[in-house]
């Protein structure tokens, strides 16, 4: 029998702009586990020369996605990783139900029993609204909001000084609501296989970032 191995190892899902992301790299911050956002370790591995590394370079290159098979096999990578070997965060996998039931399999046969699953609950119009209004420094990549997280002192950022902003141009209401449908089609299904296997925890994500990241402690027993 393969021994369980300890420490903290937990799913982040929900429908995009639920704050996943976010809450995922706070966690780390606040226990020093590992963040594995697939989009990160897509771009991080299709630098790498080796097989997968080049499949994958080759596949960005053309325009296409990551096949499920690519996905898998860069995880089961990342997560045998030295740094993985206490704990880790998966953001943005599994995204399907066949990734979902790959993903049991692969931690039972590495030893690795899941803490929990945890589902950010946002509404759509909430979600639109977060989407629809965030922008980084184009000079350092940092993050902000019209609404909710606009830089100290106006077209300056926080962070660098830059002055110059942009804003994705994939988050406009016609995507955002395209990805809310593939999320329900594809993802969705995967939260009922967690609950029957005992491993969904559900959070409210509509408050603050500390608020949702509050009720997170909570959830997995984290003492500040």
């Amino acid at each position: 029998m393969t021994k369980t191995k300890d420490g903290l190892f937990v799913v982040f899902t929900g429908a995009p702009g639920c704050g996943k992301g976010t809450q995922a790299r706070i966690l780390k911050e606040r226990t020093g586990i590992c963040h594995l956002s697939t989009g990160e370790m897509l771009r991080e591995f299709a630098k790498q020369n080796t097989p997968l590394g080049q499949e994958l370079k080759a596949a960005l290159e053309r325009g296409e996605f990551a096949t499920d098979e690519m996905i898998i096999e860069m995880v089961e990578q990342r997560i045998d990783a030295e740094d993985c070997r206490h704990g880790f965060i998966l953001d943005g996998f599994p995204r399907t139900l066949p990734q979902a039931e790959i993903l049991e399999h692969m931690m039972k046969e590495k030893g690795i029993k899941l803490n929990c699953v945890l589902e950010i609950q946002v509404p759509d119009e909430i979600i639109m609204e977060r989407i629809l209004g965030r922008y980084s420094c184009m000079k350092c990549g940092a993050g902000y909001h019209d609404k909710f997280q606009k830089p100290k002192v106006y077209g300056v950022c926080d962070v660098c000084g830059g002055t110059e902003f942009a804003r994705r141009q994939d988050d406009n209401r016609t995507t955002v609501q395209n990805r809310l449908i593939n999320y329900r089609l594809l993802t969705y299904p995967t939260i009922p296989y967690f609950e029957r296997h005992g491993l969904l925890k559900t959070v409210d994500g509509t408050g603050t970032i500390d608020a949702v990241s509050g009720k997170i402690n909570e959830i997995l027993n984290i003492k500040l």
